[in-house]
Protein backbone atom coordinates (compact mmCIF):
# COMPACT_ATOMS: atom_id res chain seq x y z
CA UNK A 1 0.00 0.00 0.00
CA UNK A 2 3.30 2.32 -0.20
CA UNK A 3 2.50 2.95 -3.63
CA UNK A 4 -0.26 5.70 -2.91
CA UNK A 5 1.41 7.08 0.17
CA UNK A 6 4.40 8.24 -2.02
CA UNK A 7 2.40 9.61 -5.38
CA UNK A 8 0.27 11.50 -3.14
CA UNK A 9 2.88 12.90 -0.77
CA UNK A 10 5.46 13.90 -4.21
CA UNK A 11 2.58 15.70 -5.52
CA UNK A 12 3.55 19.30 -4.67
CA UNK A 13 0.32 21.26 -6.23
CA UNK A 14 -1.85 19.86 -3.62
CA UNK A 15 -2.62 22.37 -1.13
CA UNK A 16 -4.24 21.01 1.58
CA UNK A 17 -4.54 18.27 3.61
CA UNK A 18 -8.63 17.08 2.93
CA UNK A 19 -7.68 17.13 -0.57
CA UNK A 20 -4.89 15.19 -0.52
CA UNK A 21 -6.85 12.85 1.52
CA UNK A 22 -9.33 12.63 -1.39
CA UNK A 23 -6.30 11.87 -4.16
CA UNK A 24 -5.09 8.73 -1.92
CA UNK A 25 -8.36 7.51 -1.27
CA UNK A 26 -8.53 7.74 -4.95
CA UNK A 27 -5.46 5.96 -5.33
CA UNK A 28 -6.42 3.12 -3.52
CA UNK A 29 -9.61 2.61 -4.97
CA UNK A 30 -7.62 2.26 -7.99
CA UNK A 31 -5.47 -0.67 -6.58
CA UNK A 32 -8.18 -2.25 -5.05
CA UNK A 33 -9.95 -4.83 -7.84
CA UNK A 34 -14.09 -4.69 -8.08
CA UNK A 35 -14.10 -1.20 -6.04
CA UNK A 36 -16.20 0.38 -8.42
CA UNK A 37 -18.99 -2.77 -8.75
CA UNK A 38 -22.08 -3.30 -6.75
CA UNK A 39 -21.48 -5.79 -4.38
CA UNK A 40 -24.90 -5.84 -2.12
CA UNK A 41 -25.70 -5.19 1.75
CA UNK A 42 -22.86 -7.39 3.43
CA UNK A 43 -20.55 -8.26 0.87
CA UNK A 44 -20.20 -3.74 0.19
CA UNK A 45 -19.99 -3.31 3.85
CA UNK A 46 -17.03 -5.50 4.27
CA UNK A 47 -15.53 -3.82 1.09
CA UNK A 48 -16.13 -0.30 2.33
CA UNK A 49 -14.60 -1.70 6.04
CA UNK A 50 -11.63 -2.58 4.38
CA UNK A 51 -11.11 0.11 1.98
CA UNK A 52 -11.90 2.90 5.14
CA UNK A 53 -8.74 0.67 7.10
CA UNK A 54 -6.55 0.91 4.11
CA UNK A 55 -7.06 4.77 4.21
CA UNK A 56 -6.80 5.43 7.43
CA UNK A 57 -3.36 3.56 7.62
CA UNK A 58 -2.29 5.11 4.78
CA UNK A 59 -3.36 8.63 5.80
CA UNK A 60 -1.77 8.31 9.34
CA UNK A 61 1.57 7.62 7.11
CA UNK A 62 1.05 10.52 4.95
CA UNK A 63 0.28 13.16 7.90
CA UNK A 64 2.15 11.41 10.33
CA UNK A 65 -0.69 11.90 12.78
CA UNK A 66 -4.38 10.58 12.66
CA UNK A 67 -7.46 12.14 11.39
CA UNK A 68 -9.85 9.81 11.38
CA UNK A 69 -12.81 8.96 13.57
CA UNK A 70 -12.85 11.78 15.58
CA UNK A 71 -15.67 12.98 17.51
CA UNK A 72 -18.06 15.33 15.80
CA UNK A 73 -20.91 15.64 18.78
CA UNK A 74 -20.08 14.21 21.78
CA UNK A 75 -24.08 13.92 22.94
CA UNK A 76 -24.45 12.37 19.88
CA UNK A 77 -21.52 10.16 19.72
CA UNK A 78 -21.29 10.77 16.26
CA UNK A 79 -17.43 10.70 14.51
CA UNK A 80 -16.40 12.27 11.31
CA UNK A 81 -14.55 9.85 9.17
CA UNK A 82 -11.35 12.26 9.18
CA UNK A 83 -11.33 15.51 10.75
CA UNK A 84 -8.71 18.46 9.80
CA UNK A 85 -9.13 20.93 12.90
CA UNK A 86 -6.46 23.63 11.21
CA UNK A 87 -8.53 23.80 8.12
CA UNK A 88 -12.21 23.21 9.86
CA UNK A 89 -13.35 20.48 7.70
CA UNK A 90 -14.38 17.38 7.99
CA UNK A 91 -14.29 14.59 5.52
CA UNK A 92 -17.20 11.75 4.94
CA UNK A 93 -16.58 9.09 2.69
CA UNK A 94 -20.56 8.15 1.37
CA UNK A 95 -19.93 5.55 -1.10
CA UNK A 96 -23.81 5.40 -0.99
CA UNK A 97 -24.46 9.21 -2.15
CA UNK A 98 -25.34 8.39 -5.97
CA UNK A 99 -28.27 6.14 -4.55
CA UNK A 100 -31.59 8.22 -3.72
CA UNK A 101 -31.71 7.21 -0.32
CA UNK A 102 -27.91 7.80 1.15
CA UNK A 103 -26.18 9.36 3.75
CA UNK A 104 -26.25 12.73 2.39
CA UNK A 105 -28.32 14.39 4.83
CA UNK A 106 -27.07 12.50 7.79
CA UNK A 107 -23.66 13.37 7.14
CA UNK A 108 -24.78 17.67 6.86
CA UNK A 109 -26.63 17.25 10.07
CA UNK A 110 -23.58 15.57 11.63
CA UNK A 111 -21.56 18.42 10.94
CA UNK A 112 -24.31 20.69 12.06
CA UNK A 113 -24.56 19.00 15.41
CA UNK A 114 -20.96 19.24 15.92
CA UNK A 115 -20.82 23.27 15.05
CA UNK A 116 -23.66 23.41 18.20
CA UNK A 117 -21.75 20.92 20.15
CA UNK A 118 -18.35 23.84 19.49
CA UNK A 119 -16.39 22.45 17.11
CA UNK A 120 -15.30 24.90 14.26
CA UNK A 121 -15.97 23.41 11.01
CA UNK A 122 -16.47 25.39 7.93
CA UNK A 123 -16.64 22.75 4.99
CA UNK A 124 -17.73 19.36 4.48
CA UNK A 125 -16.27 17.64 1.91
CA UNK A 126 -18.32 14.31 0.88
CA UNK A 127 -16.72 11.61 -1.29
CA UNK A 128 -18.51 9.21 -3.21
CA UNK A 129 -18.86 6.79 -5.99
CA UNK A 130 -19.67 7.80 -9.95
CA UNK A 131 -23.38 9.08 -9.54
CA UNK A 132 -22.98 11.19 -6.62
CA UNK A 133 -22.38 14.31 -8.29
CA UNK A 134 -25.01 14.04 -10.59
CA UNK A 135 -27.48 12.95 -8.06
CA UNK A 136 -27.05 15.43 -5.44
CA UNK A 137 -27.19 18.18 -8.64
CA UNK A 138 -30.89 17.98 -8.46
CA UNK A 139 -33.02 20.99 -7.17
CA UNK A 140 -33.62 19.38 -3.52
CA UNK A 141 -29.65 18.46 -2.75
CA UNK A 142 -28.88 21.76 -4.39
CA UNK A 143 -31.61 23.49 -2.00
CA UNK A 144 -30.25 21.78 1.49
CA UNK A 145 -26.68 22.64 0.90
CA UNK A 146 -27.14 26.19 -0.53
CA UNK A 147 -29.63 26.36 2.75
CA UNK A 148 -26.49 24.65 4.82
CA UNK A 149 -23.94 27.83 3.83
CA UNK A 150 -26.51 30.18 4.23
CA UNK A 151 -27.59 29.60 7.36
CA UNK A 152 -24.35 27.98 9.35
CA UNK A 153 -21.65 28.96 7.40
CA UNK A 154 -21.21 25.50 5.90
CA UNK A 155 -19.52 24.81 2.65
CA UNK A 156 -20.77 21.62 1.51
CA UNK A 157 -18.48 20.14 -1.78
CA UNK A 158 -19.19 17.15 -3.51
CA UNK A 159 -15.99 14.27 -4.73
CA UNK A 160 -15.98 11.40 -6.38
CA UNK A 161 -13.88 8.37 -6.98
CA UNK A 162 -13.31 7.66 -10.73
CA UNK A 163 -12.97 4.10 -12.43
CA UNK A 164 -9.65 3.77 -13.71
CA UNK A 165 -8.95 4.55 -17.25
CA UNK A 166 -8.36 1.32 -19.13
Amino acid sequence: MQEPVAEALDSKSLPLRPERLVVLAQRIAESKPNFFETKGPSKGDHATAEFVCLLQQAAREMFGTDYSEKPACTSAGFRFDFFFPEEAVAVEFAFGLHNPNSEFERDIFKCLLAIEDGCFVKKLMLVGKPGAIGRLSSPAPKAIISFVERRFGLKVEVFELQRPKN
